[in-house]
């Protein structure tokens, strides 16, 4: 099996809505995101000859979907109050909406996704919200 893997990072804020803590408060990462995706075989031939993919488009991908959330504040739908939101918005924030709870565990889910949805065979998806501290994500092989 082969793996290769991309990274890339962005900083942004969220804060966990219904969370008690310090994380309920705003605050913000560098997240780093990895994306490993898996062949069984090599290209034979042409141009990717011995290759899996073109490391080039791997990159591009990763870092187009990564770099759309860098310096926003992402938070979950429906978690803020409508007139704050406008405010924010209306002071050109760039705020980010997602269905989900804005946790590394999701993120990794959502990137990994994402990629799939991208044609990549995606083997995991890793998520460091803190040099140290990271969730994976890889689908589960049913036989």
């Amino acid at each position: 099996m082969y793996i290769l893997k991309a990274e890339h990072s962005f900083d942004s804020a969220h804060f966990l809505a219904n969370y008690e803590g310090k994380c309920s408060n705003i605050h913000g990462h560098r997240w780093r995101v990895e994306i490993e995706v898996q062949s069984q075989s090599l290209i034979n031939g042409g141009q990717l000859d011995g290759m899996v993919i073109d490391f080039g488009d791997l990159k591009k991908d990763v870092k187009e979907v990564v770099d759309s959330y860098d310096h926003a504040l992402i938070i979950q739908e429906g978690t803020m109050r409508k007139e704050t939101l406008q405010c924010l918005i209306q002071d050109n924030f760039k705020i980010i909406e997602v269905q989900f709870r804005p946790t590394a565990e999701n993120f990794s889910a959502f990137f990994f996704n994402y990629m799939e949805e991208k044609g990549y065979n995606v083997k995991r998806a890793t998520v460091y919200e803190t040099p140290t501290n990271s969730a994976t994500y890889e689908k589960c092989e049913v036989n």
